[in-house]
């Protein structure tokens, strides 16, 4: 009996403590790494074209889709004095025209809003709804891994990776996250994401002062020009 007794004591010992490692695991978010964030991601980030009445290009930049029905965010001096803005997805449909719903030049952000997603037919003719990213809910940290995504060249994305140098930064009386992922020309307006793929801020361009040194435009500044439905 008293075996019996010992072996069961053990047992439910065993037991709790699978219970225990099985919750620990449940609560913690899956970590990815370049390959995966870009194959998860690279959709929901379009190219964008800034051009003038005689359809020539007077800027370029990056995107990024927030919402299934064509809600999007860039950087505002991307689109500043835009005549007709247009847009090139990641599986090459092309978006046009593009709407500037609201922006801030401080913040250097611009809410767009791309064309109804049914009638931007894929190259199958087939209707594809957007592909969004997913607003963090949490704030970045000193050392945090991100990574950037962009388009310094038409219909040639690139992903980066690098670290948060520092969480805030007041930069020309504007507050700015600092990282050390490589940006170049093109980039301004997209994403930088979190290691679950979660959208950190969106890039706004670098500081001349410091090499390899590039500011991004924290989400609380996104949120704060957001349709009510996305905030």
């Amino acid at each position: 009996m008293k075996r019996k007794i010992m072996a069961l004591g053990l047992f439910i010992t065993l037991l709790s403590g699978m219970i225990f490692y099985v919750n620990v695991n449940a609560d913690t978010p899956p970590i990815y790494n370049a390959e995966e964030i870009f194959e998860h991601s690279a959709d929901a980030v379009f190219y964008v074209r800034i051009l003038q009445n005689d359809d020539t290009v007077k800027a370029v930049g990056t995107g990024v889709l927030l919402s299934p029905d064509g809600i999007a965010v860039t950087a505002y001096h991307v689109i500043k004095g835009a005549e007709r803005i247009e847009g090139t997805l990641n599986d090459g449909r092309v978006i046009s025209p593009i709407e500037v719903l609201s922006y801030d030049e401080l913040k250097d952000v611009a809410i767009l809003k791309l064309p109804d997603p049914k009638k931007i037919a894929g190259k199958d003719k087939t209707y594809k709804a957007y592909n969004v990213l997913q607003l963090s809910e949490k704030s970045v940290k000193h050392g945090e891994k991100v990574f950037a995504i962009g388009y310094p060249l038409k219909n040639t994305p690139i992903i980066t990776e690098g670290i948060v140098n520092t969480p805030k930064a007041e930069i020309n009386g504007r507050d700015r996250i600092l990282t050390s992922a490589q940006i170049v020309s093109g980039m301004s307006g997209g994403p930088i994401l979190d290691q679950q793929g979660h959208l950190k801020g969106i890039i706004s361009g670098s500081i001349r002062t410091m090499n390899n040194i590039h500011l991004v435009i924290d989400t609380k500044d996104l949120r704060s020009l957001l349709p009510a439905k996305l905030k």
